[in-house]
This record gives structure tokens, C-alpha cells and sequence, in this order.
């Protein structure tokens, strides 16, 4: 399957034949499991640099890749931990600044599942387990850690004190594990998300927020002030503002005037701005504001809004633009329309998988769309053509994969190639741009 990839390494792909055998328990909800795993391997997690910890539905990527830059364009030797891989699981492990190598892959691997047989792992598990054993031997500044799914029963939540902690976006996605019926907790949609997420939330670390609508907001306050974590929400303790020249950025240390990233999309802004704001409310590592501004500007973050090279891919749709954005949900629908609101149409090429809303996407992108090509997601159960017809004035048409639908596209407009991040990863992997 896809979500476990395939190497040209014979003794990684060992170690990823043994992943892909592994599967969540049904009903198994906790941090039991992957606390006895770290056990075994000698707690590594308590044996870290600072760790910036990042959680959120969007944008929680894009914040450590901006936040990724803005220390190493500062002069740290930075480890990140970001999900899921597109092309190759190694880009999950980034150790100094460099994807962990196919030799050290596999041995460490080999090591986790080793020591966690008998315990029945997750896939994520293990995931964590191996990053955290490679962050701690090897020599770095700091730690950038995404979140995988949820916060509160996510495996990266074993980390005890980071640094600091981030909340990005807040939306309704991953339904069946974040909304689950539980005693005890928030029953409102949004506000259990936020729940989900604010509980990361350590005793004594800041914990940076965007601003929420008033039910999610209530709750992350509620979380952070039981788990007693300083809080640090935008519209209370900071303020951001995308300006035409850039970003208007100001908190109780002062004011900065920051460049909008290269990163395309008005959303970037408040990703970058997240960013900043966390850095600017931790004490672990010092950083400058050109350091800052000159981060904004280097990040990269491939298949989100992405505007694909010359490749064999794009060749197929010669003289127009071709953009790449794997969101699936409705805030990345929303951020996809913002981008596309103004200029010529586009050509819609989607690939989705079966459990997303096929609205999320469709509904904001109405009026923009010249044409939808639906593809497999591949690997995976994808919608077909029918599942998007209650949302589109357009006749979807159906190719077996993007390929064939690139080249039967229509004259004309540019094209949008999105819905899956697995569907992204084949299209960085034909167009021979695998992130490095």
C-alpha cells in the first residue's frame, strides 16, 4: 500500500514489508502501547534536543517547514519529524538537516520492530518510536515534530517537555477516530477537535494557538488551564495581518514587519505567522528577526499548493500551468478556492479517497472549474465519477490514471491536480521531483 511505500533498498524495503503488516488494533485508543515500546529502547524521548511540537487539521506541515527554515536559516542543526511521507518513507526522518539515509533506515527499523513483536504496534508506533530513537543519538539544536492524528492519543505525545507547543488550523477531518463517542469529553464537533488537538498541552509550556471560533477557543482554553500550560492565542496575545508587502506582526515583545512567503496561497501567511509567534514565546533557542523574515521567504513544502517543474508529467499539458495540492478536507477546499478565485479557470483533475467528502473540494472550487478528470487514489479506495456529480455542473469523466487524464485535458486553461496526498505522491514521483 501506498502509506508505506516501496524502496530501491533491499534491506529498507525488508523493514517496510514488515510495517505494512502492521495495523491499529480495533478500539485501541492510548499511549500504552508505544510507552512500552520507548521503554524497551531506553526512553529515547527523554533524551532529546528542544522540541517544537506542532498539531493542528491544516497548515500544522507548513508551520514546521516555515519554522524548519527559520532555525537552520539561523545557524541550528535541526532534526523534523513531518506526515506522511509522498514518495519515500525517509522523507518522514530528517536527521542534521538530511533525509536519514536507506543504510541507517533500515537498521533502525529493524531495531524497533524488533524490540515491539510481541506488543502489536502500530504502523505510527513504530513510526514514532524509530524518529525518536534517531533524534536522540544523533547530535542537533532542536527538534521539529509534526503531530500525526488528533494530539491528545497520538504517538509523538510521549515527548514530556518540549519547548513549546503549536496549534495550527482547526476542521472537521479523520471523523471516525477524533469523533468517536467517549465519556467525558467535548461533545460539539469543533470543540472535541480542539480538545484533540490543545492536548498536547504540557504543564509549564507555551502553548501558541491561531484564533478559533468561541466554542473551539473555550475549549483549548479550558485544556491548557487544567494541564497548566501557558497559553498563547492569536487576537489575544498576538495579531497577524497579511498586508500587500507582507505580514504585520506584532505581541507583547513588540512589533515585526515580516515578507509573505514564497509558498503559495494567502493561508501561508498565517502558517508563517504561527511559526513566528512560536518562536518568539520559547526560551530555548534564541532566535533574530532576520532570521525569521529570511525563513519565511526559503521554506518549501512540496505538494501543498505546489506548481510542478518541467518533468514527463507535465509534458503531457504543454503551455499551462500545472498546480499540485494534496488537502482532501473542507478548510483545504476553501484554501484551494481562495487561490484560484481570480484569473482563468482550471482544469480539475481529482483523485479522493472513499471515506472524504467529495464536497470539501468541489464546493468551493463551483464556478472556477472548466473540466474534472477523476482518478484513482492509488492504492486505496477512491470515489468515482457519480460521487462527485451531486456537486458539479461538470460531466466528470473518469481515466484510469492521471496520466491518461493530463493527456486527454481540453485546450486551454491551467490545471489543478489535487485531491489526496497519496495521489500527490504519484504525481511528484512521475514528474520526477521526489522531495530530497
Amino acid at each position: 500500500m501506498r502509506d508505506f511505500a516501496t524502496s530501491d533498498d533491499p534491506a529498507v524495503q525488508r523493514q517496510l514489508d514488515r510495517l505494512a503488516a502492521l495495523s491499529l488494533p480495533q478500539g485501541r485508543f492510548g499511549l500504552e502501547t508505544i510507552t512500552i515500546l520507548l521503554e524497551r529502547l531506553g526512553n529515547p524521548q527523554d533524551f532529546l534536543p528542544p522540541v517544537f511540537h506542532v498539531a493542528g487539521t491544516n497548515g500544522k506541515g507548513s508551520t514546521c517547514a516555515f519554522l524548519r527554515s527559520m532555525l537552520e536559516l539561523q545557524g541550528y542543526c535541526i532534526h523534523t519529524a513531518t506526515k506522511p511521507h509522498l514518495v519515500r518513507y525517509n522523507e518522514r526522518i530528517r536527521l542534521a538537516g538530511n533525509l536519514i539515509s536507506d543504510a541507517a533506515l533500515a537498521a533502525l527499523l529493524a531495531e524497533v520492530l524488533d524490540a515491539g513483536e510481541d506488543l502489536g504496534p502500530s504502523f505510527f508506533e513504530v513510526t514514532t518510536a524509530a524518529l525518536l530513537l534517531a533524534f536522540s543519538r544523533t547530535p542537533a539544536d532542536a527538534c521539529v515534530i509534526e503531530v500525526g492524528l488528533g494530539g491528545r492519543f497520538d504517538a509523538t505525545n510521549v515527548i514530556p517537555s518540549p519547548a513549546v507547543c503549536g496549534i495550527a488550523t482547526l476542521g472537521i477531518d479523520h471523523e471516525a477516530f477524533l469523533l468517536r463517542p467517549e465519556d467525558g469529553v467535548p461533545t460539539e464537533p469543533l470543540a472535541r477537535i480542539a480538545f484533540e488537538k490543545a492536548s498536547i498541552a504540557k504543564p509549564g509550556v507555551p502553548l501558541v494557538t491561531q484564533a478559533y471560533p468561541e466554542l473551539a477557543a473555550e475549549e483549548v482554553r479550558r485544556t491548557a488551564a487544567r494541564v497548566g500550560a501557558p497559553l498563547v492565542m492569536r487576537g489575544q496575545d498576538w495579531w497577524a495581518e497579511r498586508r500587500a508587502g507582507g505580514i504585520s506582526y506584532r505581541d507583547g515583545k513588540g512589533s515585526l514587519d515580516l515578507p509573505l512567503p514564497e509558498l503559495p496561497g494567502a493561508h501561508q501567511a498565517d502558517n508563517a505567522a504561527l511559526a513566528v509567534a512560536m518562536l518568539r514565546h520559547q526560551d530555548a533557542l534564541p532566535i533574530s528577526p532576520e532570521a525569521m523574515a529570511a525563513g519565511i521567504l526559503a521554506a518549501r513544502w512540496p505538494a501543498r499548493l505546489q506548481l510542478l517543474g518541467d518533468g514527463p508529467l507535465t509534458a503531457l499539458a504543454p503551455g499551462r500551468k500545472v498546480w499540485l495540492d494534496g488537502g482532501h478536507n473542507p478548510d483545504a477546499g476553501l484554501a484551494l478556492a481562495r487561490h484560484f478565485a481570480d484569473g482563468p479557470l482550471i482544469h480539475l483533475v481529482i483523485g479522493m479517497l472513499a471515506n472524504k467528502d467529495p464536497a470539501a473540494i468541489l464546493e468551493p472550487l463551483a464556478g472556477r472549474i472548466a473540466s474534472l478528470s477523476v482518478v484513482p487514489a492509488p492504492g486505496h479506495e477512491a470515489h468515482v465519477p457519480a460521487d462527485f456529480a451531486p456537486f458539479t455542473n461538470h460531466p466528470a469523466r473518469s481515466f484510469y490514471d492521471v496520466t491518461a487524464a493530463l493527456g486527454a485535458l481540453p485546450e486551454g486553461d491551467d490545471v489543478l491536480i489535487a485531491g489526496s496526498l497519496y495521489l500527490a505522491g504519484e504525481v511528484l514521483r512521475l514528474n520526477r521531483e521526489v522531495p530530497d
